[in-house]
Formats: structure tokens, sequence, C-alpha cells
């Protein structure tokens, strides 16, 4: 078993060893994985502003039937308007769950060094 010396390691990324090529995608010819934290950060990122934003206009859209059914009842479904309004409260509710794990992970990281 080889294990990566100390001058393998360049800040927190470390290239891994690996023997068979179909384990892990992004393999140099040398067998060793090719270093790529940029693509993995910026992807998480757009997700969350996705998934905020997509909670966001389920938001909206609750708001914007509560209004209209405020203002002219026979205009709108109730059942549309209680779907709408728990729709988005489960979409902030899993939001904020998402989002108090990432801070938590991110103080459990930041404690470690």
């Amino acid at each position: 078993m080889n294990i990566n010396s100390l001058s393998e390691a360049s800040g927190d990324i470390i290239s891994l060893k690996v023997t068979n090529k179909n384990h892990i995608s992004g393999i140099n010819s040398e067998g060793n994985v090719q270093k790529s934290g940029d693509p993995i950060a910026s992807t998480f990122s757009e997700m969350l502003n996705k998934m905020i934003g997509e909670t966001n206009n389920l938001e909206l859209k609750s708001e914007q039937l509560t209004n209209q059914m405020a203002v002219d009842p026979d205009s709108v479904n109730i059942e549309d308007v209680q779907i709408a309004a728990e729709e988005a409260e489960m979409a902030v509710l899993f939001t904020k769950g998402i989002v108090d794990r990432v801070i938590r992970a991110y103080k459990e990281i930041t404690s470690l060094r």
C-alpha cells in the first residue's frame, strides 16, 4: 500500500492514487486524480442559489394567490391558494434546514483547524 508523503500534499488537496481508472473520473495519464476544487464549489453555490430562487418564487406565487383571493374570491380556487401556501411553507422549511446544516458543517470544519 502506497501512502502519500507530505511533499505530495498541496494545501488542502492531495493527489489520490487509484488502481482502476473506472472508479474515479478525472484521472490523468499518471493515474492520479486531477485537482478540481473550484468547479465543485461553484456547482454547490449555483445549486444553493437556484434553490433559494425557487423558494422565493413559491413564496411570491403564494402571496399573489392570497392577494387575488382577498380582492376577487371568485377568480381563484381556495384549494389552489392552500396548496401554494403549503408548497411555499415546505420549501422555506427545507431551505432553512439545508442552510442550517451547511452552517453547522462550516463551523465544524473551521473548528478542526
